[in-house]
């Protein structure tokens, strides 16, 4: 989010709250099950998976590529400006 937050007309500070309301809000998820390797970063394994165990809808990532195929798990790969227009935070 720091590299494109003037793209998205957000101070550094912003940033900063953004990332501390997402912890605050996050719950903790054991992972029982494993797709490996399904992805072509091994990296991206964990974020699959625990997007996955948690009910998510979306992965937002500026490397969209890297998460081919996910669609197959029910989940929508966004980046940052996409997923704040979604939830109506950007118009």
């Amino acid at each position: 989010m720091l590299r494109q937050r003037r793209d998205l007309n957000l101070t550094r500070e912003d940033v900063g709250d953004l990332i501390d309301a997402i912890c605050a809000l996050a719950t903790w998820h054991d992972i029982h099950f494993l797709w490996r390797p399904y992805l072509r970063d091994p990296r991206d394994h964990l974020v699959l998976e625990v997007t996955v165990a948690a009910g998510c809808e979306y992965i937002v990532s500026y490397n969209k590529r890297d998460f081919r195929g996910v669609e197959k798990f029910g989940v929508e790969v966004v980046d940052a400006r996409e997923f704040l227009e979604t939830i109506g935070e950007l118009s």
